[in-house]
């Protein structure tokens, strides 16, 4: 960088990856959920999400590619809003049906809405949720200025 750059990072998530056991059981199991792939081989498979990308990566590869090991410390949870608090239960169930696992079943949370949260086949947490306060537009993008 040079000298007397005034260089941040822009407020924004272009790409989220998981280290995954097998990224083609992992494929199957967004499939599962609606979702399709853009790109796949052996080590990682992408999806294109609305203004982001989701990389399944081959665990053993990634903490390679990051040069760490995982110790599995992190705490992190993805969230998929929905724009009706009807939709929580049933999304809940069809990752289950897949192959994820229910952590938390569908419940008025504290925080004035409605969620509940699965684990991924590799126990990566989602929640799912309806915020009443947050809009979502028709591509899916979220507000938290509802």
């Amino acid at each position: 960088m040079a000298s007397g750059t005034n260089t941040a990072l822009e407020q924004r998530i272009s790409l989220i990856t998981l280290g995954v056991a097998d990224p083609a059981r992992s494929r199957r199991f967004y499939e599962a959920l609606g979702w399709t792939a853009a790109f796949e081989n052996a080590e990682i498979v992408f999806f294109q999400l609305n203004g982001l990308v989701l990389g399944l990566f081959r665990r053993e590869s990634f903490d390679h590619d990051m040069k760490r090991d995982n110790d599995g410390q992190g705490r992190v949870a993805l969230a998929y809003n929905v724009r009706d608090r009807a939709e929580v239960g049933p999304l809940l169930e069809r990752a289950v049906a897949a192959g994820g696992s229910l952590l938390k079943a569908a419940e008025e949370a504290p925080w004035g809405g409605y969620s509940g949260y699965f684990a991924d086949p590799d126990g990566h947490a989602w929640e799912i949720a309806h915020n009443g306060a947050w809009a979502i537009d028709a591509a899916g993008n979220i507000s938290m200025e509802g």
